[in-house]
């Protein structure tokens, strides 16, 4: 059985939680990152979500993995090999840590603007924010002790904020703003 998926209410703390280990991966990684920010829901402020802070970690290219994996493995985060997502490379915290996700990608990517984008356009649009923590609520009850589940649950709804991120990002002209560390 896997770990449950529980919601927590949008925490003021995510932010330094944030700032504290981006100033650490900052420090260990140095010009091997081009960008460090927070993604995922809890760097959109009033959204509900898991109290794991995912980070995402820009490179020049992802290969030579020796490039950057012993920076991140001295600052205590472990490579998970098994992550079938190939437009990035996935770390940890180590064994007694606080949970962490670290998402590495390649600067310029399409997955790296992606996650930029989803982020930026939920801290603007409330509205859709809000339906994406219900639907989150709903998986969540439903597929408790399924995290697969509730993960794949939540893509449509995703994908039809991310449509209409797509049309608000041309009509503004969005591009990623700096670096958050």
């Amino acid at each position: 059985m896997s770990e449950p998926v529980i919601l927590f209410p949008y925490d003021e703390d995510w932010k330094e939680q944030f700032q504290s280990t981006g100033r650490l991966l900052r420090e260990a990684l140095g010009s091997a990152a081009i960008r460090i920010d927070h993604i995922g829901s809890t760097a959109v402020p009033g959204l509900q979500a898991k109290p794991i802070i995912d980070i995402q970690v820009s490179v020049e290219s992802l290969e030579p993995l020796g490039y950057y994996k012993p920076l991140l493995e001295k600052a205590g985060f472990f490579r998970r090999a098994h992550n079938p997502d190939l437009t990035k490379r996935y770390f940890r915290e180590g064994a007694g840590s606080k949970r962490t996700h670290i998402h590495v990608r390649e600067h310029g990517s399409w997955s790296e603007q992606l996650a930029l984008l989803f982020r930026d356009y939920l801290r603007r649009h409330p509205e859709d924010g809000a339906v994406y923590v219900l639907k989150k609520l709903e998986l969540a009850e439903r597929h408790r002790h399924e995290r697969e589940r509730y993960v794949d649950g939540k893509e449509p709804v995703i994908w039809d904020i991310l449509r209409r991120a797509g049309g608000w990002s041309q009509r503004v002209g969005w591009k990623p703003g700096p670096s958050d560390v």
